[in-house]
């Protein structure tokens, strides 16, 4: 995955996630929605078949866009891995 910044100022981050789907983003977008210092998180794919995300998170009261990634990012990252080791539980 590569992520491309087309647009940033203070509030508002405006990228293209390169080699993803709606899976990817659509899950970030709704976790960045649940954060209070995000104002609006949308993503759009152009074209099903071949178009690529294009993201863009605003944020109120003086946050940083790229900080509210990171956090929603990293609420992923761990319940993914509390899902993959519940997988392993069940396996065994």
């Amino acid at each position: 995955m590569e992520i491309e910044v087309i647009k940033e100022s203070k509030l508002e981050l405006e990228m293209t996630i390169h080699g993803e789907n709606h899976s990817l983003c659509n899950v970030l977008r709704k976790y960045l929605m649940e954060d209070d210092d995000v104002e609006y998180a949308v993503y759009a794919i152009d074209h099903p078949l071949t178009g690529e995300p294009n993201m863009t998170i605003k944020t109120k009261r003086s946050k940083r866009p790229r900080n509210s990634l990171q956090k929603a990012a990293e609420r992923l990252k761990a319940e993914t891995a509390e899902f993959r080791e519940l997988i392993e539980l069940n396996v065994e």
